[in-house]
């Protein structure tokens, strides 16, 4: 009989147990650690302009975090898709960038972040176009030339090919940058 009582209290001792365990290895994900890692893939952040939903927490003290998507969301807002770098360590989670110029971090970058932030810091003195910034783009082909208002989807200097999308987001165009405000691309 006393064999039969202690297997319930045993599974019951269990079961209080691990829950204590696992609340007790959780560490929160600041918006200072949000903000940093933003920073880091060229988007200059600060800590008072990211909004975390609720408590998001990870496994270790300080994870090293990646962005996975960035979505326009509302007037001079970002909705951003984070998670970290090791996935045992958080779950992927959503947050909100307050801004007066929001900017998209394109695919390239929320694919492979750290050869982002090498980019970023090694040419940040030669980029003239910005990720998010809106510039003009010149389309040209035979005897038409079209002038269009597009939104940067990627940082770039002078000469080089970047990816860009019309003001509603239904069309992306690739084009030359000529100068530090114009860009140039060819209609097929």
């Amino acid at each position: 009989m006393t064999r039969h009582t202690f297997i319930p209290v045993l599974i019951l001792s269990v079961a209080l147990a691990v829950p204590a365990m696992v609340r007790a290895a959780q560490s929160p994900i600041t918006a200072d650690q949000v903000a940093r890692t933003l920073s880091s893939v060229g988007m200059s952040t600060k800590q008072e302009q990211v909004i975390l939903p609720t408590d998001i927490v990870a496994t270790t003290n300080a994870p090293e975090l990646k962005v996975v998507s960035t979505e326009l969301w509302g007037d001079h807002q970002l909705k951003i898709r984070m998670s970290c770098v090791q996935p045992e360590e958080c779950l992927p989670f959503f947050v909100t960038v307050r801004g007066s110029q929001p900017q998209i971090i394109p695919p390239l970058i929320a694919a492979h972040p750290s050869a982002a932030i090498l980019s970023v810091k090694s040419g940040a003195n030669s980029i003239v176009m910005h990720i998010g910034s809106r510039e003009t783009l010149l389309l040209e082909g035979g005897h038409v030339h079209i002038q269009m208002s597009v939104v940067c989807l990627e940082n770039g200097a002078v000469g080089q090919t970047i990816r860009v999308t019309s003001l509603n987001h239904k069309q992306t165009y690739l084009a030359e940058i000529s100068s530090n405000y114009v860009l140039r691309g060819k209609l097929q």
